[in-house]
């Protein structure tokens, strides 16, 4: 998925009030920008990390910025959540995404209490997949979910696995953003229930894939697979 362009380098000065950052911009000049994430980006909202920013001239706006990236440890990171699933999006239409090649795709599908990501269907099965952005590493190449406490991310586990006992082909996608990862697990130190729960899923059947990304400047794109380590 193409990033708005162009984007503006910056240092970060501080993440506040959740959606908020300040950025220090390369002419020295300090704006600040909105921050669409909710979750702690721990590891990411660093003071002096680098980052890049969009800008918009919607009048609407109250913010004429938006944090887009920010590069931890050599790598780009996009914490931007609203884009997540369009990324994942692109991929499943455009068939880059192996086991989920050949579905014709709708999104925001309501089962029980929730909206599941994505409705998958072909003449064979139906499939729904529920998207999670990993933007936390817990060990050197090892990338883990959730940054914090997700009570919402609980139900969608047990959303798939009501789903699953109806017949449906469940999965839950994983997209990795570290650049450095090579395998995921859950973040069990931060949230075991949710470890706990997602193990629990695994064992009725719902498929967890874990996919990190490729993302530039220019562009973020679901990239390669990655072990998942549930032990």
């Amino acid at each position: 998925m193409k990033l708005p362009q162009p984007l503006l380098e910056g240092r970060l000065l501080r993440r506040y009030q959740r959606f908020l950052t300040d950025i220090e911009l390369a002419d020295g000049r300090v704006v600040t920008a909105h921050t669409p994430n909710t979750g702690s980006m721990q590891q990411c909202a660093v003071p002096g990390h680098p980052v890049l920013i969009s800008t918009s001239d919607n009048p609407q706006r109250k913010l004429p910025y938006t944090l887009e990236l920010i590069k931890v440890n050599g790598h780009w990171v996009d914490t931007h959540t609203h884009r997540t699933n369009r990324v994942v999006e692109e991929a499943l239409r455009n068939g880059s995404i192996a086991s989920l090649e050949g579905y014709r795709v709708r999104t925001e599908y309501p089962f029980g209490s929730s909206r599941i990501d994505f409705f998958l269907e072909n003449e064979r099965e139906k499939v729904l997949v529920e998207v999670k952005n990993v933007t936390l590493c817990c060990a050197p190449t090892v990338a883990c979910f959730p940054d914090a406490v997700t009570t919402r991310g609980q139900k969608h586990l047990r959303e798939l696995m009501a789903a699953r006992e109806q017949g449906f082909r469940t999965v839950i996608f994983f997209l990795v953003q570290r650049g450095e990862a090579e395998a995921f697990t859950p973040a069990d130190a931060i949230d075991p229930d949710y470890g706990r729960l997602l193990r629990q899923a695994a064992a009725c059947g719902v498929e967890i894939m874990a996919y990190r990304s490729l993302v530039a400047p220019a562009e973020n794109r679901v990239d390669q697979p990655l072990p998942v380590l549930l032990g």
